[in-house]
């Protein structure tokens, strides 16, 4: 028998998933010195925001193809 998988759902959509990422790594960066590190998570910032706009932007209903 093959085993059943595991198919429970994030609590968080993923939208909300990647706002909290992108706020998560703001508010760490605020705290560092300028630097290697804070350059870091400043882009993980720009990325995370990039990858919700890209989401958010396929996700729309006109962005679907016609059946």
């Amino acid at each position: 028998m093959t085993k059943k998988r595991n198919r429970t759902r994030p609590a968080l959509t993923l939208q909300e998933r990647l706002n909290k990422f992108t706020q998560e790594a703001r508010d760490a960066a605020k705290d560092k010195p300028a630097g290697a590190e804070r350059h870091a998570l400043l882009q993980k910032v720009r990325d995370g925001e990039a990858a919700a706009e890209m989401e958010r932007l396929l996700s729309t209903p006109a962005s679907q193809n016609p059946k």
